[in-house]
């Protein structure tokens, strides 16, 4: 073989929670041209990336699947993590896949399968036992992904927009809005509370729109409480994007919440999401601003 080799070769690791779609996962990389080996002994992970070092363009984008089904998983994997890291021909990144506890409980029980850690026992004693197990590779990894909400389908679209290009993902930043009565965004990196601003819910002919039509935005940014918000939070994103960047994060999540998730909220992120785009891909979403109604009191 020659040992010629592309410096734009992609290695992505998949693994996590038993349960939280890695199946799934490996799929969607097998529909995007990747290469991809499911159940990898991570004994073999060295060999193969010499297999792939070898093949030049012919192995250029590689996806793993990893797990605990491989008993001598970490003392090889965080070995072979260590090496991929000091390489300059292979890019690799690690695709975590969690999921909540109760959701991972009923995915169980509605397959009726065991646990692989608790084979005799409840699925919940080996997803515990996993969550501590998985705790360090958890944080090595780039790429975080909780499913516990995400329909199979779903899942497949997110893994499919994040790595449909050849080239490695761009830094991402996320901005989203939300409403706290309806909880907190399971993966928001950060969260930003501006419930203290003034509430266009309580003017009468604002209450039924959001901060996307144009008197409701106008109404939230024109306050000075609201400009001097804007003034410190860019200036401290400022500071703190690039940071994450440089640690090898793909993407961040911020989270600005309001009461119901309707007017103040959903400005702000507006004006976030407007604010770093020029130097960042940014998306924006409005997780709860479905839920409007007269009574959500935002």
């Amino acid at each position: 073989m020659s040992n010629e080799h592309n410096k734009d070769t992609e290695l992505v690791i998949i693994t996590g929670m038993s349960g939280a779609g890695k199946t799934v996962a490996v799929q969607s990389f097998e529909d995007l041209g990747y290469f991809c080996v499911d159940n990898l002994p991570p004994t073999l992970l060295p060999k193969f990336l010499e297999l792939m070092k070898e093949s030049g363009s012919k192995m250029n984008k590689v996806a793993l699947v990893m797990d605990l089904r491989g008993r001598e998983f970490f003392d090889s994997l965080f070995k072979a993590l260590d090496e991929m890291s000091e390489t300059s021909w292979m890019t690799a990144q690690i695709l975590f896949l969690d999921a909540d506890n109760a959701a991972l409980v009923r995915r169980y029980k509605e397959t009726r399968r065991t646990h692989p850690l608790a084979p005799a026992g409840l699925p919940l004693d080996g997803i515990l036992l996993e969550r501590k197990l998985l705790e360090e590779l958890k944080g090595r990894a780039q790429i975080i992904y909780n499913t516990s909400e995400l329909k199979p389908r779903e899942l497949r679209e997110k893994i499919l927009k994040q790595f449909a290009s050849n080239n490695r993902p761009e830094f991402t930043v996320n901005v989203m809005s939300f409403g706290f009565k309806h909880g907190i965004p399971i993966d928001a990196d950060t969260v930003f509370d501006v419930r203290f601003l003034p509430n266009p819910y309580y003017v009468e002919h604002m209450r039924p729109k959001t901060g996307l039509d144009e008197d409701v935005y106008s109404y939230v940014m024109k306050w000075t409480e609201t400009q001097k918000f804007i003034e410190k939070v860019t200036d401290l994103l400022s500071f703190m994007l690039p940071q994450y960047k440089r640690e090898g994060k793909a993407q961040l999540v911020i989270a600005i919440g309001c009461t119901g998730g309707q007017h103040r909220s959903v400005a702000l992120t507006e004006y976030l999401g407007n604010y770093f785009k020029s130097e960042y891909h940014t998306t924006v979403s409005h997780r709860d601003i479905k839920h409007r109604k007269e009574k959500s009191n935002d």
